[in-house]
């Protein structure tokens, strides 16, 4: 039996399986069927993480993260979590893809969310070298240049508010002339003089060179197109949350989400389902921060420990 199974080995994973095994828990498993790291690692340049200056990666800042929580008897299970089920007893199963079934007192869930791709060519070509997904980390790059947002509700909205404070100037494209967005976000974009709406458009390519991008050519829906000479390309059209672990074989989820499939959590990281905590993208309200996904990762093991001594295993 287990006393902690995290799931997902990103930062909130890492953290967690960190600070689960150097608090005392003994028998703590990673399942991560990849190379530890999560998202962060496709990312060319790291500012905004606390301690880390000077030019570093995504992978980089990753790096040194598995082998500290190994050194206090992590262990990394490279095989695909398939589903979390709780038995009558109130232990967890957690049902691998190679068809093993392992048992553990709790879960600590951290598979993140995976950002939608718009589809339009060149995209994946220029991820992370001039596209991205994330104002707040990579924005700063683009101070004092012109840079295109895509997508029209509230997280798009709020990104392009986020970046006109940094950039010269930015273009918000949206495939149709009015925004999902709340109506107060709506009025504060509009009456942002940088921010230039480019409506009834949809990106239809990408293009640069080496160096990464250059220009963003966007189509109306009269069949014209207008060529923006941007750097950089932000893309808001959605998140899917990695919720498929916690779905059970009745299609219902093992604890309670929101309507959009996040994991409803407090600020402790527990679930509605004792035992069980959500740490990272996957919870309502995520940041979507390195630091944050950290800090979540931490709170969840401290919540778990506990847990883990009330029902008189670990130590």
């Amino acid at each position: 039996m287990l006393d902690c199974a995290i799931i997902g080995g990103g930062p909130a994973g890492l953290t967690a399986g960190l600070y689960t095994t150097r608090g005392g828990l003994k028998n703590v498993v990673m399942y991560e069927k990849g190379m530890p790291g999560g998202q962060i690692t496709q990312s060319s340049e790291i500012e905004n993480y606390p301690g880390v200056t000077g030019e570093i990666t995504g992978m980089d800042l990753m790096m040194p993260w598995p082998e500290q929580c190994q050194k206090f008897g992590l262990v990394h299970e490279m095989v695909e979590v398939e589903r979390v089920v709780r038995s009558e007893a109130g232990t967890f199963s957690i049902l691998r893809g190679d068809g093993k079934v392992d048992e553990a007192v709790s879960v600590i869930v951290c598979t993140g969310s995976t950002p939608k791709r718009a589809g339009f060519k060149g995209e994946d070509e220029f991820f992370g070298r001039g596209i991205s997904t994330c104002a707040t980390c990579d924005g700063f790059f683009y101070k004092g240049k012109e840079v295109a947002v895509i997508g029209g509700g509230d997280t798009a909205l709020e990104e392009a508010l986020y970046l006109a404070k940094i950039c010269s100037k930015v273009y918000l494209v949206h495939r149709r002339d009015a925004f999902r967005a709340a109506p107060n976000t709506v009025e504060r974009m509009r009456s942002t003089p940088n921010i230039e709406q480019v409506l009834n458009a949809v990106p239809d390519e990408v293009y640069g060179d080496a160096m990464g991008v250059t220009g963003l050519r966007v189509k109306f829906k009269d069949g014209t197109t207008r060529e923006l000479d941007v750097p950089g390309v932000f893309v808001f059209v959605g998140n899917d949350v990695n919720n498929a672990v916690l779905k059970q074989e009745d299609g219902s989820f093992l604890c309670k989400v929101n309507d959009w499939g996040q994991v409803v959590v407090d600020l402790s990281m527990r679930t509605d389902v004792p035992g069980l905590f959500a740490a990272g993208d996957l919870r309502i309200e995520a940041p979507k921060q390195v630091v944050c996904a950290a800090g979540d990762g931490a709170t969840a093991a401290l919540q778990a420990i506990a847990y883990v001594d009330e029902k008189g295993h670990g130590q």
